[in-house]
């Protein structure tokens, strides 16, 4: 499989479930961005890899001027829909991190909230971050740490991706992230640290299997009895970190920020 019948074969999955009903569970994270990043009225504002709007919708409340992208297009039908509801004008288009359909220097500011770190070809999509910032314009994204929460383990039973491809854990070291993008920036990191919150392993299932588009095509995909071992393992997980209030599973994320050289 190609890099181009892979990006397209996401596109599909992405869309296959309604990611709104799960955006809720990364919202300590949205919100930690955006603040990081501090939205201002009439900053230029993109947002990669933007999903069903999260972030776009928080910087855009703030009176930023906003631009969402993602490979997704029922994703980006939604965010639309929902900016609208909210009397928001945001631009939201259908595109490739590894290929901004924008100028150069063309943001103030650019977001993703783990998003782009999906993209296959990291270092084309870190060039294009740089590409459409200024000298001065500042970038934001968040990437998840490896091995944490249930990654390791949802890898484990999904297809093996294209030889070539990227590994998105790799975002969540500081040394590869200052190996892409320390020559067009001054970088800082912050540590984080969310919860995925469920009544119940079963619950958290149940949920995902219907919203999160590549976790629902992943179980499609699997032999009964391999699903059933799957399903077992992740439940497994969960419960593992029951509290009094519910299951909460930790997940390490890491806070990238940076300003154009």
């Amino acid at each position: 499989m190609g890099f181009e019948e892979l990006k397209a074969r996401t596109a599909a999955i992405w869309s296959s479930a309604p990611w709104e009903e799960a955006e809720h569970m990364l919202a300590p994270v949205h919100d930690r961005l955006a603040a990081a990043l501090d939205p201002q009225a009439g900053d230029r504002w993109l947002d990669v890899g933007c999903g069903t709007g999260a972030v776009a919708l928080r910087a855009a409340r703030a009176g930023a001027d906003v631009t969402g992208l993602d490979i997704a297009p029922t994703l980006v039908e939604t965010a639309r829909r929902r900016a609208s509801e909210e009397g928001l004008a945001i631009r939201f288009d259908v595109g490739d991190a590894e290929a901004l359909p924008y100028e150069d220097a063309s943001f103030d500011k650019v977001s993703s909230s783990m998003g782009v770190i999906f993209a296959p070809t990291h270092a084309a999509a870190a060039s294009e971050l740089a590409r459409v910032l200024p000298s001065g314009g500042r970038l934001g994204f968040t990437a998840w740490r490896p091995g944490t929460a249930f990654f390791d383990l949802t890898r484990k039973y999904a297809p093996p991706p294209p030889e070539g491809v990227g590994n998105p854990d790799d975002w969540g070291s500081e040394d590869y992230v200052g190996q892409l993008l320390g020559d067009s920036f001054e970088l800082t990191f912050e540590k984080g640290l969310m919860e995925f919150e469920a009544e119940s392993g079963d619950e958290a299932w149940e949920r995902m299997s219907r919203t999160v588009g590549p976790f629902k095509a992943a179980n499609t995909g699997l032999e009964p009895e391999r699903l059933a071992e799957f399903r077992r393992h992740f439940v497994e997980l969960f419960e593992a970190h029951r509290t009094p209030e519910g299951v909460r599973l930790p997940a390490d994320y890491l806070l990238v920020l940076g300003t154009r050289r």
